[in-house]
């Protein structure tokens, strides 16, 4: 028997699936790349589609690199999908991230990731990080010429505080925000969230699954492969993650009770925060992939998420999100 259509989430007038499809992990960020990898796992979540999949200029070994191997993986069925591609940042070891949100930038940017993509529209493109260089009025404005051209659909931001987000959709409007958003990590509450909404803006949660820390499947530091760039994030290090650990083991009961996965328990409650959040969460296996998708089915009762908010306060989670050089890329109001 065919299960019943996922009822679907308007994002910034994009109708998606509840979960969507994060791909940074195949370009190498956590262990080896697997670009080859890429197009078993699209064809799975298109099967249930349409999805939500996040890509970036910026991500792999160089510009474009995985843009070019999502066009390939989504030939014939880039209708399916909604494309939400990140510019704007680039990553130049060992000074760390160099800015690029300068209107000519963006736009040699945007004619780049159409054609490594192989389409004539990204369906939103999204601003990576602010420039500190460049009036944030100016970047968004540069990606709103392209929306008139019909080269975007919608212009998006990313890791902004609230009053940036204000200035910028006051120059031109944001269709989404996309910021860190998780049982562990919920700075968005207070003042961003509330403000996206007020302004009419989606909200993209991306790493709602803590880089993979919530599925509580690692035991240790060590577990981590060589090259994971999560061996340098301080919430994967020494005391902070035995304490993050301890946190995911009562997540982790939680979803043994109720009969899900983990991860299909983080999924849920974030789900439940508004319809207007789409969390994008990554990874290179297709099953995987197809379990997070199937978080939206769950619904947890009032005293399950009483327990998890219970668990996971706000500033529960022990480290900074990002390591130093990272952290340096968000934009401060």
């Amino acid at each position: 028997m065919t299960p019943p259509p996922r009822s679907l989430r308007d994002l910034a007038g994009f109708a998606v699936s509840p979960v969507g499809f994060g791909i940074m992990p195949f370009a190498g960020a956590y262990g080896p790349a697997d670009l080859d990898a890429l197009a078993p796992a699209v064809h799975r979540v298109l099967d249930a589609g349409p999805v939500l999949i996040d890509t970036a200029d910026f991500y792999g070994t160089e510009p474009n690199v995985l843009n070019a191997a999502l066009g390939r993986a989504l030939a014939g069925r880039t209708g399916e999908a909604v494309l939400s591609v990140k510019t704007g940042l680039r990553w130049r070891p060992p000074s760390g991230a160099v800015h690029s949100g300068r209107p000519d930038d963006l736009r040699r940017a945007c004619d780049a990731a159409l054609a490594a993509l192989g389409t004539e529209r990204i369906d939103l493109f999204v601003l990576g990080r602010v420039d500190p260089d460049v009036p944030v009025e100016e970047s968004v404005g540069a990606i709103g010429d392209l929306a008139a051209a019909g080269k975007v659909g919608g212009v998006g931001l990313s890791e902004v505080g609230p009053r940036t987000l204000r200035r910028a959709h006051a120059a031109h409007p944001v269709a989404v925000l996309q910021t860190e958003y998780s049982l562990w990590e919920r700075g968005v509450e207070a003042e961003i969230l509330p403000t996206a909404r007020e302004l009419g803006v989606g909200f993209v949660a991306s790493s709602p699954l803590g880089r993979g820390f919530l599925a509580g499947a690692l035991s240790s530091p060590d577990d981590l492969a060589e090259g994971d760039g999560r061996r340098g994030f301080p919430r994967w290090q020494g005391g902070d993650f035995a304490h993050n650990r301890e946190l995911v083991r009562g997540a982790a009961a939680l979803a043994a009770e109720i009969g899900a996965t983990p991860p299909q328990v983080a999924l849920a409650w974030l789900l439940a925060r508004g319809a207007d959040v789409v969390p994008i969460p990554g990874t290179r296996s297709p099953e995987r992939a197809a379990e997070n998708l199937a978080a939206a089915d769950l619904r947890l009762t009032e005293a399950q998420a009483a327990e998890l908010d219970r668990l996971f306060p706000p500033g529960a989670a022990a480290g900074d999100r990002y390591p130093a050089a990272a952290m340096a890329t968000i934009a401060a109001d």
